[in-house]
């Protein structure tokens, strides 16, 4: 048995002195030293057996104990500014004197989603969050959209394995927003909101589409609205927002939560309308949907759709800093590429 003791002494030693220099410290209770002992247990003699069998178990619990010893040493380092734009390495005679104030920019997205919604502030509308979480009520249901009805097929979006869905569009909002500020119909006032936040869907990506993107909702709800109003607000909108007039137009289309429905397009600046790879060849570049907001959308919201119309749109903003800014690759915006978001810096 003295000789067991020996093997098992000179493995104690070798593996503790081991345990120092582990990244991963308890991958010791899986070497081939120990490994070896205890197939040696396997073959020991029975009247030896229990014996050697405590002793390998009492060098295991060790090995155990300094394993957990090592886990919960408190290590000092020293505190890292995360914020500063020089490393540790770099001497104290390169450091500047005054922090550069040019490291970092806002996205263009950010700062031309703020602008549009500057543009509708002074319209009179207000500006409201959306989520990027959402039920099925609030996609689909409360917009008019019926159990199985294949328009719901056409959005193309993720689900979680709650059932939870990443929006396709900012008309998710539509049912809370009508809920929140139907009083103010009844004092007078208008509903006059804008959402703009980021929408998710299953596309193919390419130089026009995105899974992850921007859109701007628009809902404005009173008495005796029609389309002309409509038209005429994002109109002024386009206008105020690129600076000058340009060439819109609608053409019928089908959404279940407005009637009529239509498709707002503006001519490609890219091409100036002759038709491009960017527009597709047909000189127009789809800016979102829009229409009269549906009866049945009104009265989901407890909204008399007798004595109250109204109308949505639904834009993508990518687009329109795409036209503004003449950028002919939407897949920019997501890249992370320096070159292109420091034109805008």
């Amino acid at each position: 048995m003295s000789d067991y003791n020996a093997q098992i002494i000179k493995v104690r030693e070798k593996l503790l002195a081991r345990l120092k220099t582990l990244d991963k410290p308890d991958s010791i209770l899986h070497a081939p030293e120990l490994k070896g002992l205890f197939d040696q247990l396997k073959v020991t003699d029975k009247s030896e057996r229990a014996v050697f069998g405590k002793a390998l178990n009492d060098l295991r619990k060790e090995l155990e104990e300094a394993i957990s010893d090592i886990s919960t040493t408190k290590i000092e380092v020293s505190p890292i500014d995360i914020t500063a734009p020089w490393d540790v390495n770099t001497k104290s005679s390169q450091k500047p004197k005054v922090l550069p104030s040019n490291l970092g920019s806002v996205h263009p997205l950010m700062s031309e989603i703020a602008e549009c919604v500057d543009i509708f502030y002074r319209m009179g509308f207000t500006a409201v969050q959306s989520r990027e979480l959402d039920d099925d009520f609030h996609m689909f249901g409360s917009l008019n959209f019926a159990e199985g009805h294949p328009a719901r097929d056409d959005y193309d979006s993720f689900v979680t394995d709650e059932g939870l869905i990443a929006p396709a569009h900012t008309s998710t909002m539509q049912n809370r927003i009508l809920k929140k500020y139907k009083a103010s119909l009844e004092s007078g006032e208008p509903i006059a909101v804008v959402i703009p936040d980021r929408v998710f869907r299953n596309e193919d990506v390419d130089a026009r589409h995105e899974h992850t993107f921007y859109q701007l909702e628009g809902i404005y709800v009173s008495k005796d609205v029609t389309v002309g109003n409509l038209v005429a607000t994002i109109q002024a909108w386009l206008s105020s927002y690129f600076g000058k007039e340009i060439t819109t137009k609608i053409q019928p289309f089908y959404f279940p939560f407005t009637e009529p429905s239509f498709e707002f397009a503006a001519s490609c600046i890219f091409c100036g309308g002759k038709g491009c790879s960017i527009c597709s060849q047909s000189g127009w570049i789809e800016l979102g949907g829009c229409g009269m907001i549906h009866p049945n959308v009104l009265k989901m919201a407890g909204i008399d759709s007798e004595e109250y119309s109204g109308f949505a749109w639904g834009f993508g903003i990518d687009r329109l800093v795409m036209l503004k800014h003449n950028i002919e690759d939407v897949r920019h915006f997501e890249s992370g590429k320096l070159e292109f978001l420091r034109q805008f810096s």
